[in-house]
């Protein structure tokens, strides 16, 4: 049996098993979609936003690229915040990065990537920039690593205050909450790093506050 085999095989099961304990559950889970989350996470395979939150499918509207990053000219992550926000009202969007993060390690090194990936870990090179007096006073590389890690979920949680798109719905309807997080590999407990509530723009330089909306 080929390793995609398996998963076909391993969907037929879980679907079974689904329908065994609820004969309903496909049937209600297809009639409407209301989360009430915005998860913005890594692409890493071992963070799971349903699995480390044990919540159900439907329950959070889920992006995610290489160090759950905030990109202002990235459409694709935009178009899910803009469905997210304005179409299914969450009430939380999450920046979920996690320690151990091989984009974090990549970005601290000075190896090329080449082309597309390098374009990508500036972006984390350019938070390293930001804090780099901090960062480089902590001698363990490890622990440096795991700092990058939370300074650049608060800089991406700080990028999404500065989109029209977030700044309208704080404007019209005082939501979302902006939440920074980062999932601890080692033993799967999420540490709560930054908040920002709705209007806050103690941390965004006024610069970016658009005062036409």
């Amino acid at each position: 049996m080929t390793p995609f085999e398996k998963l076909l095989l391993e969907n037929k099961a879980w679907s079974h098993e689904k329908t065994e304990e609820d004969p309903e559950y496909f049937h209600k889970l297809a009639q409407l979609q209301t989360p009430e989350f915005l998860w913005i996470g890594c692409s890493d395979s071992r963070v799971p936003a349903n699995e480390i939150t044990n919540t159900q499918p439907g329950e959070i509207f889920v992006h995610r690229n290489i160090s759950n990053l905030v990109v202002h000219t990235d459409v694709n992550l935009l178009s899910v915040l803009d469905y997210a926000v304005n179409h299914l009202k969450v009430n939380h969007v999450i920046v979920c990065g996690h320690y151990g993060c091989g984009g974090i390690k990549a970005a601290m090194s000075n190896h090329t990537y080449d082309l597309v990936l390098n374009m990508w870990l500036r972006y984390i090179k350019d938070v390293y920039c930001l804090y780099e007096e901090e960062l480089s006073a902590i001698k363990d590389e490890e622990q440096r690593a795991d700092r990058l890690v939370e300074l650049n979920v608060k800089e991406q949680v700080l990028k999404l205050a500065k989109t029209s798109i977030i700044q309208r719905a704080w404007k019209e309807r005082n939501s979302p909450v902006l939440h920074g997080w980062a999932y601890g590999l080692k033993d799967g407990i999420i540490k709560d790093l930054f908040n920002l509530q709705p209007g806050d723009f103690s941390s965004v330089t006024p610069i970016y506050q658009f005062d036409d909306l």
